[in-house]
């Protein structure tokens, strides 16, 4: 823009756009209040002796306090494989071997974190009706004395429960369908979370307990998480009560929102399906199940397992850098969505390739981790400590910042930074509120415009994060 030819006018503008720039930047950032939990789940580092400390640590450092534990019944049983339930009092912590879990547990406790404990199958092939698998139709009366050894057990260590991992999928629970293809699953599932209450119950342990834990999407062999959510709660396609189910106690819903290489813009047009793209579909859901008097209003939803995966995936992962910014963004989404309680990061580390195989059973484990399966970090690693949304809007010229420094406990400031294809730049100083939130503008500029931002902690430690491109 040319300057003002008079010097006194020009002086006078520069001192009020001056006075204003400061007064933007001072001010604390304008968006929902309110406080995240975010709860890591990194099995492979954790369960290994040689790593868990390490892995412990860096989580720690990373700003996330809250531990999600998946405890398969099969795993701490007596006689797992066997079709004779061994003569022993299942309701009694002596009879079960917890020794695989007991040390991440007692790490957690050490260090204060919150931890929830998803008790789910595989199971003890004799809890099981008959089958030669670990999953088909288990005993609700089995269970239900597990779930009382359980928290016997680990009840002091425990701040929620959750109820089966993804019991809308065939892998943990079947069968997902009668002969008739009518969804089972549900009805099984109710059974189930029916027996954890009393269990729960039967050991006076009252800290909450969430249901679902549900996979994003239907296929010809999982039963979509809405049609699951309906069948559970005993609802028909409208939401309206069938059969004499009575209201369950449901201190919260679990899903795992996970979403495909299209990222989190992506909006599935399956009705019963909720990827992160469509989130606010579990909550119409949830309002629904509450105006039929089957569970609570303003139900909470926790988003309990979450990642997104990356090369070398060739089937399902996108760029690293697609990654860091496809996190980011599905970060933004849960925040902004104010009945979400917790948001999880699945995998600290890659699982590693399975060696001599097809492509497709190489790559049949996760690569949503911050680091690679050989450990060396990816950009969603700094992203996971800074990250950092530049959402496009249509039609406009600008786009909204949005961001998080990791672990901020008061008001701090970041330097939002910016570059056309070459060196970084800084653009502006932006304060966060007192958890480390933050939001601002930019211009959208062409198509190599990129933003990061550096952020020095409370001990002089400066931290920059992975360069991001506008979405939207």
């Amino acid at each position: 823009m040319t300057a003002p030819r008079r010097p006194l006018l020009a002086a006078l503008l520069a001192s009020l756009l001056a006075a204003l720039s400061l007064a933007a930047a001072a001010a604390p950032a304008a968006h929902a209040s309110k406080s995240e939990e975010v709860t890591f789940e990194a099995p492979r580092d954790l369960f290994d002796p040689a790593q868990r400390e390490a892995a412990f640590t860096e989580i720690d450092g990373l700003g996330a306090h809250a531990l999600r534990v998946v405890l398969y019944w099969g795993d701490v049983a007596p006689d797992p494989t066997s079709r004779v339930k061994p003569k022993l009092d299942m309701a009694d912590p002596a009879s079960y071997d917890w020794s695989k879990y007991q040390p991440v547990l007692d790490e957690a406790k050490a260090r204060g974190w919150t931890v929830q404990v998803t008790a789910s199958g595989p199971v003890p092939r004799w809890a099981t009706n008959g089958a030669r698998d670990q999953v088909t139709r288990p005993s609700p009366n089995e269970f239900r004395m597990f779930m009382t050894a359980l928290s016997k057990h680990f009840g002091t260590d425990v701040a929620r429960w959750s109820i089966w991992n993804e019991p809308n999928h065939p892998q943990f629970l079947q069968p997902q369908y009668d002969a008739k293809h009518r969804p089972t699953s549900p009805k099984i599932y109710r059974g189930l979370y029916a027996a954890a209450l009393r269990g729960l119950a039967d050991a006076a342990d009252t800290k909450p307990i969430l249901m679902g834990e549900t996979a994003p999407t239907g296929t010809g062999k999982d039963v979509a998480p809405l049609t699951f959510l309906r069948g559970a709660l005993c609802l028909n396609d409208d939401y309206k009560k069938v059969g004499g189910c009575g209201k369950l106690r449901v201190d919260g819903y679990a899903h795992h929102a996970y979403t495909n290489r299209l990222g989190p813009l992506f909006k599935t047009t399956h009705p019963n399906d909720v990827m992160i793209g469509v989130l606010p579909r579990l909550v119409t859901a949830l309002d629904k199940a509450a105006a039929a008097g089957v569970v609570n209003k303003k139900l909470p939803v926790y988003l309990t397992e979450f990642g997104i995966q990356s090369t070398p995936d060739p089937f399902f992962g996108v760029s690293l850098q697609r990654q860091a910014e496809y996190r980011s963004y599905s970060e933004r989404i849960a925040y902004y969505n104010s009945r979400v309680a917790a948001f999880s990061q699945y995998l600290l580390t890659d699982d590693k390739p399975l060696e001599g195989t097809s492509e497709a059973e190489k790559y049949s484990g996760f690569e949503s981790g911050l680091r690679t399966s050989a450990g060396k970090a990816k950009p969603a690693l700094a992203g996971f400590r800074l990250p950092l949304v530049a959402k496009k809007t249509s039609g406009s010229t600008k786009v909204s910042l949005w961001g998080l420094a990791r672990p901020a406990n008061a008001v701090t400031t970041v330097i939002v930074q910016q570059r056309d294809g070459g060196s970084f730049k800084t653009l502006k100083t932006v304060t966060t509120d007192s958890h480390g939130y933050w939001t601002s503008t930019a211009s959208l500029g062409g198509s190599k415009r990129e933003w990061r931002v550096q952020w020095t902690d409370a001990t002089g430690k400066q931290f920059t994060g992975p360069a991001t491109r506008a979405l939207g």
